[in-house]
């Protein structure tokens, strides 16, 4: 197994949980936020795919499916075009409302097409190149892919956790 594949196998686990987390969620449930500074499912799904279609997007010099494909005017969130929900106030993340789950998986999809499309022209040699000097050290575009990876897995836990806490209330 080569390590494009190992990544493609972690991305498809990003999506995957991504669908189950937001499947037959309504408004109510996307919204919902457990206590006023904390984020709700649609944010923590938002939040996990800006990042990646952010940092995808740098790493491969490609133009983010947010603003090319018109998901930033689908939302309509009234945000700055390129934000990724990174140290976003309790304001912030109240603005991050959809009319339903599948906003979110569409531009999740749309995402995810690229990532893979890019994950599949990998060869092991283009994981050592750096993608960002901001670091000590500097990071790798094996690293980014790593990090951004781990990310969306620890974002889509956190919504399946609250989505949990959502509908153990209800019952």
């Amino acid at each position: 197994m080569h390590a494009k594949d190992i990544l493609i196998d972690g991305y498809g686990r990003i999506r995957e949980e991504v669908h189950a987390v937001l499947d037959g969620l309504g408004p109510e449930e996307l919204h919902h936020r457990p206590a006023p500074d904390a984020n709700s499912v649609a944010w923590l799904v938002w939040h996990l795919t800006r990042v990646q279609d952010d940092h995808i997007a740098d790493a491969f010099d490609l133009d983010q499916v947010w603003l090319a494909q018109d998901w930033q005017k689908r939302f309509g969130l009234g945000l700055p075009r390129h934000d990724t929900g990174y140290g976003h106030t309790p304001a912030q993340v109240a603005k991050v409302r959809v009319e339903s789950a599948g906003l979110l998986t569409g531009y999740y999809d749309a995402v995810h097409e690229q990532t893979l499309g890019v994950l599949r022209t990998l060869a092991a040699k283009d994981l050592e190149r750096i993608v960002d000097e901001r670091w000590d050290p500097p990071v790798s575009l094996g690293v980014r892919l790593v990090s951004v990876l781990s990310d969306d897995l620890q974002h889509v836990g956190q919504a399946a956790y609250l989505r949990g806490l959502v509908q153990s209330a209800a019952a």
